[in-house]
């Protein structure tokens, strides 16, 4: 059996930076916190793609990896 690697909630797993999670910093510390940044993000639905299959739903993308990857604007012409 091959392991699984563990992904470490705190950081995203795109880039392994801190991703500043509210809702993870939440439930480490037992303190209610203020709802997270990426609660009201819009986030490219390419680049959840881009996730290893162990961090789906186990950890957040950071808002640098999310602001890089945000869908463009359509101009109707």
């Amino acid at each position: 059996m091959t392991p699984v690697a563990v992904t470490d909630p705190t950081r995203c797993p795109l880039c392994g930076v801190p991703n500043a999670c509210a809702m993870e910093h939440g439930r480490a510390s037992g303190q209610p916190q203020p709802p997270c940044w990426c609660t009201q993000a819009v986030f490219d639905a390419r680049l959840f793609d881009r996730l290893p299959d162990a961090a789906r739903g186990t950890a957040c993308i950071c808002r640098a990896c999310a602001e890089r990857h945000a869908p463009t604007p359509r101009t109707i012409s």
